[in-house]
């Protein structure tokens, strides 16, 4: 069977993308289509043959895709396909709009219904590009992505709270195969509690990662915090931070596990589809201290890997550290959690789930 693997844009380096490295495992000869390519900020896929629609001949659009949305699915339409066996869409946006033939299996690997259209989250409809766009215009770019949602023959969902969304808004069923970290994350030897200094936030620094909450409650516990990323809101967090918060800006992983292992616990203050960092987290021994909605409530164990806080304000997270202080939480618990998403296991499941779905299928076309 030749594979090829499509997702929505290939311009930067966050969870989706380590999702596809660990496709690129399954599917090591799988190329990977996208709407755009940024080979300067995305080193990660040197290991695929990336092949962009023609928006990519457009250089200012490389890393303002946002800007494209109009015209992302008639892009990813005009990709020819007509040459493998099965497509994988990997996708939050459009990837999942290209076009295959009678005979070709297309299998969506959901990371959620396109937040802008849908659900999201709160931030997300606070976004100026919507508050400008006319309710007209949105309802049309819901129409499409409702109408190009039918063109995958299966979905699978990232987490549960994704195959919700997908039954919802896109109303097709899904299986549920959950993502994986790298085994690098799962250290030989953990960090004992009282070694661990700091707490920590690991995150792109955009608004509806809710930063500013973990920084405004810190600034009042006067706490030490230290913020991996960057991003748009770097300069706007700097400013509001106290001399007891401290920023690292962007760092490889051998650094970030180390980070990771000294902390004694993990903020996770934003509502996400999934969320990788809160296993990293506890692979290495973290607790995650988390706003309990979303994918957190899969992947965190409430008093036994961390603490969730019910609301997105300084009051409920300040709080949920404080309680957190009071308790024993093992980083061997928080350890033992994460390796229900160690990556033998995702490749194991994903590989049997797309072997299954081509049984079924080839079948059926051949009879």
């Amino acid at each position: 069977m030749k594979v090829a693997l499509v997702y929505d844009r290939v311009n930067k380096f966050g969870g989706a993308e380590r999702v596809l490295l660990s496709l690129h495992k399954i599917f090591p000869e799988a190329p990977l289509f996208t709407l755009v390519y940024k080979p300067k900020t995305s080193s990660w896929a040197n290991v695929f043959k990336v092949r962009a629609t023609f928006l990519n001949s457009f250089l200012f659009f490389r890393n303002r895709h946002e800007l494209l949305a109009p015209l992302a699915p008639m892009a990813f339409e005009a990709l020819d396909l007509s040459g493998f066996d099965v497509v994988i869409s990997i996708t939050s946006s459009d990837a999942k709009a290209v076009v295959t033939k009678p005979g070709q299996l297309h299998v969506c690997y959901c990371l959620t219904p396109t937040r802008y259209y849908w659900s999201g989250t709160g931030e997300y409809k606070k976004d100026w590009k919507l508050k400008i766009t006319p309710q007209w215009l949105l309802s049309y770019f819901r129409t499409v992505d409702l109408l190009i949602s039918k063109r995958p023959d299966k979905y699978i969902a990232i987490s549960n709270e994704v195959k919700e969304r997908i039954k919802k808004y896109y109303h097709r069923e899904s299986s549920v195969i959950y993502p994986s970290i790298e085994d690098k994350f799962y250290p030989k030897k953990l960090v004992s509690s009282l070694d661990r200094m700091y707490y920590l936030v690991v995150s792109r620094l955009v608004p509806y990662k809710k930063v500013d909450l973990a920084i405004s409650a810190f600034n009042k516990l006067n706490k030490p915090l230290i913020i991996v990323g960057t991003g748009s809101e770097y300069s706007r967090l700097k400013k509001m931070s106290g001399p007891n918060i401290k920023f690292v800006g962007g760092i490889n992983d051998t650094q970030l596990i180390d980070y990771y292992s000294h902390a004694k616990a993990v903020i996770f203050p934003q509502e996400e589809d999934f969320g990788l960092v809160p296993i990293e987290a506890q692979a290495c021994g973290t607790p995650v201290i988390a706003f309990g909605q979303g994918g957190a409530l899969e992947t965190v164990v409430d008093k036994k890997t961390g603490v969730f806080f019910s609301f997105q304000n300084v009051k409920s997270l300040s709080l949920a550290v404080l309680k957190f202080e009071k308790m024993n939480i093992s980083p061997r618990d928080c350890n033992k959690n994460a390796l229900r998403f160690n990556e033998k296991s995702f490749i194991d499941i994903f590989s049997s789930k797309i072997k299954s779905f081509c049984l079924d299928y080839f079948t059926d076309s051949s009879t």
